[in-house]
C-alpha cells in the first residue's frame, strides 16, 4: 500500500487525461463477460485514453453485492490489460464506496490490484455531518491517494458544501477531484473550497459534468486567496460519457487544453460544446432523470460491436422508452463525433 503517486503518474494526472469510466460487460445471463471486458480496456488504451476508472458508477455499484461479488474481479481484469498494454504513466483509478470499514477494505483491494488512486463516493454519508465525511476520507487516504467525487444526487450522490471541499482539500493525500454534480453553483463550491484551502496547485480537477464537458475544459476559474487571484483549470475528464467515442474524446481534450492556454476560444468549440451535451442527453437519458444512463452507454458500445447487449446486473435497468431513437438522432446529427471506423478496424484484435 502507498499514499503517494509515482512521479510519472502524478505528472500525467496533473496534465489532464481522458479517463473513461469503465463499463461492465455482461452476458445475456448477467454473468461477467471477461472477453468483452478485456476488449473494452484494450479499446480505451488504443484510443489514447490516459487512464481508466474501474469499479465506479458506470461499472455498476451492484458489483459489490454478495450476490455478484465482482469488485475484485473487474479490477483485476482491467489491471491485467493495463499491465500488458498501457504506458507506464497510465492512471489507474478504482471506485471506492460504502461506510468507512467497506471503503478502507476496497482501498486495500485496489492497492493489491495495482491501482494508484481511489475515487471516493460519499453516497453512504447522505445526511451525515461534514466532520464524519472528512474522517472517512482521511481513513481512506491513509491507504491510497484519494480523488474526491461530487456525484449528482439524481444518481445517488449527496450535496457537499463549500466547507467540506475546503477541509477535504487539506488532506495531504488528496490528489484530485472529479466534479460531477451537473450543477454550476455546486461546481463552483468545489473549486472555491480548494482555493480557500491553499492547496489548489496540488490538486487536479477533472470534469464529470457530462452536461458541460467542453465548457468545463475551456474555462479558467478565478478566485481570491490571501489577497491574490488564483486561476484554476479543469484539466481533464473522468466520465461515463467518455466510455464511448473515446478516440474522438482524446482529440477534443487535447484541442481544449491547447485553446485554454490561448487568448481566444474559437466559436466552433462553443458549438461543439452544445453538440457534445446533446449527445450526452441521449446517452445518459436526461429526459427520464438519467434512469437509462448506464444502458445508454452500453447501447453505443453494442452498436460498435464491443458489447453483445445492454444488460445490467439490475434487471430493472435498461433503455428508456424512446432512448434508442434519441441515440439514432445524435448519431445522424453528429457523425464527426463518433469513432465507429476506428473501432471497426481494431475490433477483432481487441476481442482476441
Amino acid at each position: 500500500m502507498s499514499n503517494a503517486l509515482s512521479k510519472n503518474v502524478e505528472m500525467a494526472f496533473k496534465k489532464g487525461q481522458v479517463i473513461p469510466a469503465h463499463p461492465l460487460a455482461l452476458t445475456a445471463e448477467r454473468k461477467l463477460d471477461a472477453r468483452r471486458q478485456r476488449a473494452l480496456s484494450r479499446y480505451y488504451i488504443a484510443a489514447g485514453a490516459g487512464g481508466l476508472a474501474v469499479g465506479v458508477h458506470t461499472t455498476q455499484f451492484e458489483i459489490r453485492d454478495p450476490k455478484w461479488d465482482l469488485y475484485r474481479s473487474v479490477l483485476e481484469l482491467a489491471a491485467c490489460v493495463m499491465d500488458a498494454e498501457a504506458p507506464a504513466d497510465f492512471v489507474r483509478v478504482a471506485g471506492i464506496v460504502g461506510n468507512t470499514r467497506q471503503a478502507v477494505s476496497e482501498a486495500e483491494t485496489a492497492c493489491d490490484c495495482g491501482y494508484q488512486i481511489g475515487l471516493v463516493s460519499l453516497r453512504a454519508f447522505a445526511g451525515a455531518r461534514v466532520d464524519a465525511m472528512i474522517a472517512h476520507c482521511r481513513a481512506v487516504a491513509d491507504v491510497i491517494p484519494v480523488m474526491g467525487f461530487y456525484l449528482q444526487p439524481a444518481v445517488g450522490g449527496c450535496v457537499l458544501p463549500f466547507d467540506f471541499w475546503r477541509r477535504f482539500a487539506e488532506i495531504e493525500s488528496v490528489v484530485g477531484i472529479k466534479i460531477a454534480p451537473f450543477n454550476r453553483y455546486q461546481t463552483l463550491d468545489v473549486i472555491r473550497g480548494v482555493v480557500a484551502s491553499g492547496r489548489a496547485k496540488h490538486i487536479a480537477f477533472y470534469t464529470g459534468n457530462d452536461d458541460n464537458i467542453v465548457m468545463d475544459l475551456l474555462t479558467t476559474h478565478r478566485f481570491m486567496h490571501d489577497g491574490a487571484a488564483v486561476d484554476v483549470r479543469i484539466v481533464g475528464g473522468l466520465l461515463g460519457h467518455w466510455a464511448v467515442w473515446t478516440k474522438k474524446a482524446v482529440k477534443m481534450l487535447r484541442a481544449c487544453q491547447k485553446i485554454a492556454l490561448s487568448e481566444n476560444v474559437p466559436r466552433e468549440m462553443l458549438t461543439r460544446a452544445i453538440e457534445v451535451t446533446d449527445c450526452n442527453a441521449a446517452f445518459f437519458d436526461a429526459p427520464n432523470a438519467f434512469s437509462g444512463c448506464i444502458a445508454g452507454v452500453h447501447e453505443v458500445l453494442r452498436r460498435q460491436g464491443l458489447l453483445e447487449g445492454v444488460w445490467c446486473l439490475n434487471p430493472k435497468e435498461g433503455l428508456s422508452c424512446g432512448q434508442a431513437e434519441e441515440i439514432d438522432r445524435v448519431y445522424a446529427a453528429y457523425p464527426h463525433l463518433n469513432d465507429d471506423a476506428f473501432v471497426a478496424r481494431h475490433l477483432d484484435e481487441w476481442l482476441r
